[in-house]
């Protein structure tokens, strides 16, 4: 298990530093897709509860680093998709196309939501977001259209990255 999360870790920070390195600097992209979102998704799916929440953790202070966000503000969603999207353990097929889509359009909304709510209970937190805005439908498209191919990547690794 300790084993599993350390390799998540490793591929979580290479994603978030993907994200924040490359994607961020490619201006004609309206919005970026979250890979580490799709990650801890991947994580959640096939390990369980545990390793949703944690690997959710690690990948938000990771991007708490990188970003401008308060401290562990990226944390709290992403520990709160994690852990939901860990309650699917070993029940999905994600070798499929359309669960790794569904799984993502979900994760996305969700995340959307729970931004939504942090910044209506905190009102310090400078984040605007629109749900139907070009940004938010952009990373909405973006997400759905490349689960798919980050759960098939991930799946390569299987024997570091999932528990049998």
């Amino acid at each position: 298990m300790i084993r599993r999360f350390f390799a998540s870790s490793f591929v979580l920070l290479c994603a978030t530093i993907f994200e924040a390195a490359v994607l961020s600097n490619i201006t004609f992209l309206p919005a970026i897709p979250d890979f580490s979102l799709l990650c801890v998704i991947f994580f959640a799916v096939n390990n369980g509860k545990i390793m949703g929440e944690s690997t959710g953790f690690v990948s938000g202070i990771m991007l708490d680093f990188l970003s401008s966000c308060p401290f562990g503000f990226n944390s709290i969603y992403r520990i709160v998709i994690g852990y939901l999207a860990g309650f699917f353990k070993k029940t999905l097929n994600t070798d499929a196309i359309f669960v790794p889509f569904i799984l993502a359009f979900f994760g996305t909304i969700l995340k959307s939501a729970l931004i939504f709510i942090l910044t209506f209970l905190f009102p310090a937190i400078s984040i605007k977001l629109k749900f139907f805005s070009l940004n938010f439908v952009f990373e909405l498209g973006l997400n759905c259209l490349l689960a798919p191919f980050v759960f098939r990547f991930l799946k390569i690794f299987r024997n570091s990255l999932i528990a049998e």
